[in-house]
């Protein structure tokens, strides 16, 4: 069966091996063994010690228990910029005018900003090729608003998530093409490896600092501003149906669009409560997020019925994978919004 818990110290070889299967463009799961054991005992130390909102990361990992192997792995960054400015692109618009000359125009433009500094942010989204169209994307995705549910003071008030850009057949980024390779003397591959070694004083370095007009663009960089990379796509439409909008602000290098949203607005953080196994027994039919209530040795899966194995279909089971004991209450949510219940 599928079970999500936070990851420890001996997860380190099993992480690396999934990053390494990624083919690249996740930024925050770089396929470096040094950096990944770095951000390891950063996530265990949070594990352990964070009290409040700061500099912290929650690292989840997605775990077979008939295998024992660990198949994807997701994260939360409590708050991003605390040590080097998180840089992004905000798509506005400048107006120029003359009422002497009868002309307006309005002109998109690309400015560097770092407005997200301090909020929280989704990421290290990955799960193995083999276990996807299952819900397993779900729980691993969604299974990190249980825990902002039950630990609201680690969290900012906003949580944004960065997607992966739009990128050809070949890998080739067609805005990185377009704009940053005419300030950055490297290949795309390598200032996204770079800002995943968490280099990123370049990028203030090299990066214009003025609002650069869109139409000095070529078209084929113009028409992925915000556009999502074709395997993205699932993860976008399940934070949508969350509450997250696109609200303006791009990556860097590849012009993947960022998601954000209010906490208390997420629906599986706003509409999550504790429940008995009596009031989940009762829920049964339904596909449920659920979630232990401990904070060290969190664990979270899905009730579900006719799931081929892979995840419990009985209460009493549910609640033994999630180390429960039969009088404690454990949270949960309905997995999706009736209108989503078709993906």
């Amino acid at each position: 069966m599928l079970v999500v818990r936070l990851a420890q110290r001996q997860d380190l070889q099993a992480i690396v091996e999934l990053a390494q299967s990624t083919g690249g463009g996740l930024t925050n799961l770089p396929p470096d063994e040094a950096t990944l054991s770095r951000k390891l005992s950063h996530a265990v130390t949070t594990h352990q010690n964070l009290t409040a909102h700061g500099d912290g990361l929650f690292w989840f990992v997605l775990e077979d228990t008939a295998s024992k192997k660990l198949v994807g792995v997701s994260g939360i960054e409590c708050a991003i910029g605390m040590d080097q400015a998180c840089y992004t692109y905000r798509v506005s618009t400048i107006v120029h005018a003359s009422k002497t000359l009868d002309v307006y125009h309005q002109f998109p433009t690309l400015f560097l900003t770092s407005d997200h500094s301090g909020a929280s942010e989704l990421c290290s989204l990955y799960l193995h090729p083999r276990f996807r169209h299952s819900k397993a994307g779900a729980l691993l995705s969604k299974c990190r608003f249980l825990f902002m549910a039950q630990y609201p003071e680690l969290f900012a008030d906003k949580v944004i998530a960065e997607l992966r850009g739009y990128l050809d057949e070949d890998g080739t980024s067609p805005f990185w093409e377009g704009l940053g390779r005419h300030f950055f003397d490297m290949e795309f591959s390598q200032a996204d490896y770079l800002t995943a070694l968490n280099q990123k004083q370049f990028i203030a370095e090299l990066m214009p600092r003025y609002p650069f007009y869109t139409r000095f663009l070529p078209d084929s960089a113009r028409a992925v501003i915000g556009k999502v990379h074709r395997q993205t796509e699932p993860a976008r439409k399940l934070l949508e149906h969350e509450g997250f909008r696109y609200e303006g602000c791009v990556d860097i290098f590849d012009a993947g669009p960022t998601l954000e949203c209010y906490v208390n607005r997420v629906r599986a953080i706003r509409d999550s409560y504790l429940a008995s196994r009596l009031q989940v027994e009762a829920l049964q039919g339904y596909p449920l997020l659920v979630c232990n209530p401990n904070r060290t040795e969190f664990r979270c899966s899905l009730l579900m019925p006719d799931s081929a194995g892979r995840f419990p279909v009985e209460v009493a089971q549910l609640w033994s994978l999630l180390q429960l004991a039969p009088t404690e209450k454990a949270r949960c949510i309905v997995l999706y919004r009736e209108a989503s219940q078709h993906e």
